[in-house]
């Protein structure tokens, strides 16, 4: 089995009950491959391969699809990789032509092969597709805030069907999951997948008529662990592990994680 998951809001969402079941279930069940596909930067994923609670990802597909290198030793897969840079047009050039649209704001976060913005109500989407075009690119926008500007025909689907075939595995073994519109070319990719609880509306419009896409109730981690409660083919994994107890806290101690969608920290 290939599990190719989101992070913030999908993998690394829902209850801690549910993260470390999944997580749990990952471990343990050794023929499980996990790859990240995330709209973050590698830069940003780096601090979470230092986490002992999260399971190590064989694959990372970063900067939402242009980015793919080896989870251990985040060396490229330079045949998908060589591809992609190809395509990648000069990053200053981009940046100056966007600079003409109002009220579009270049993200200061850590990025390779992309520009990304954040944009609003006000912004002329027409003109940021027009230019992208002129410039052979491709736009990709989520929750009403992100806008990723790609090399033509990248995205997260593309580059994990180029994973997929790079690694041989047939498309029945293959599990996507994600939660927000970057992530429809996963499900666009015809493998099984799953949209997670409380995933963004425009995304839950847009698989609904996909037959290989489960809409979860539960929130990240958990929604996919109800849609492998779901496909036939990936249910007997959720049998095969030993399920440890939460940690013990005192009443003076407290946990508070917050995930910010692609920021870092």
């Amino acid at each position: 089995m290939l599990l190719a998951t989101d992070l913030d809001g999908t993998f690394l969402g829902g209850t801690m009950d549910d993260r470390l079941k999944l997580y749990q279930i990952i471990k343990e069940n050794k023929v499980i491959q996990l790859v990240f596909v995330t709209g973050r930067g590698l830069e940003s994923v780096i601090p979470l391969l230092n986490d002992p609670t999260i399971p190590m990802p064989q694959y990372i597909i970063a900067d939402v699809g242009a980015t793919v290198c080896d989870g251990a030793t985040l060396t490229a897969i330079d045949e998908i990789q060589h591809e992609i840079e190809r395509n990648w047009p000069s990053v200053y050039e981009l940046q100056e032509a966007f600079s003409a649209v109002p009220s579009l704001v270049y993200q200061g976060v850590p990025q390779q092969r992309r520009c990304s913005y954040y944009y609003d109500e006000n912004t002329n989407l027409a003109k940021v597709h027009a230019i992208a075009e002129q410039k052979g690119c491709d736009v990709i926008t989520s929750v009403d805030k992100y806008l990723d500007i790609l090399p033509k025909g990248v995205n997260k689907g593309s580059t994990l069907k180029k994973l997929v075939a790079h690694l041989e595995v047939t498309a029945g073994e293959v599990l996507v999951a994600g939660d927000t519109l970057n992530d429809l070319s996963l499900f666009q990719t015809g493998y099984q997948g799953v949209a997670v609880g409380q995933s963004e509306i425009a995304l839950l419009e847009a698989t609904e008529g996909l037959s290989n896409v489960y809409q979860a109730d539960r929130l990240g981690a958990g929604g996919i662990i109800e849609s492998m409660e779901t496909y036939e083919s990936f249910a007997p994994y959720l049998n095969n592990f030993t399920e440890e107890p939460l940690p013990q806290q005192s009443s003076k101690e407290r946990q508070l994680v917050m995930v910010y969608h692609r920021l870092p920290y």
